[in-house]
């Protein structure tokens, strides 16, 4: 039986986990090490974190300026909401997509619900992917704006876990 790990360590690791995983061999023993436990207990909680519905997905954030994606545009789009899910399926696995996603409309002054998130290195590259993409999927006479990226933000994935502050007050 593996041993579980302790609330302190639990917290611990959430934190950790949201700063993203270590660029190791073997990542979870850098977290077991950090939080003094066994990979194995890591692994172990992991899998309970996820198997509970606390994780839906673990992804990747790629800093895709430093490698030479300048031209970053999101199109937006008022899809028919009896339509958004199945055009959003397509478009999520449309080449050059990276994020496809549903928001809610903002009225009267925003009435885009689906977003595409497409990276390239030239602005019209991303263009003609986007005319190529909207024309494939018969998708021109949709109302839809196409906006480019002006300057980057830092980047980093969702944080659920209590503040730093609050873990050490616990120790």
């Amino acid at each position: 039986m593996t041993s579980l790990l302790n609330d302190l360590q639990a917290l611990q690791l959430r934190r950790l986990l949201e700063a993203g995983l270590p660029l190791a061999a073997r990542p979870y023993q850098v977290l077991a090490e950090r939080v003094g436990a066994s990979e194995e207990a890591v692994l172990e909680q992991v899998r309970r974190w996820s198997d509970s519905g606390l994780f839906r997905r673990m992804g990747l954030v790629i800093k895709h300026r430093a490698l030479g994606f300048r031209a970053n545009a999101m199109l937006v789009m008022d899809i028919p909401d009896e339509c958004v899910d199945e055009v959003g399926r397509k478009l999520g696995q449309a080449a050059g997509v990276n994020l496809c996603y549903q928001r809610p409309r903002r009225l009267p002054d925003w009435p885009y619900n689906l977003f595409c998130m497409v990276h390239g290195r030239e602005r019209e590259q991303v263009c003609r992917l986007i005319e190529q993409m909207l024309a494939e999927n018969g998708l021109h006479d949709v109302p839809h704006q196409l906006l480019f990226s002006t300057r980057a933000f830092k980047q980093c994935g969702g944080r659920y876990a209590p503040p730093a502050s609050q873990v050490a007050a616990h120790g």
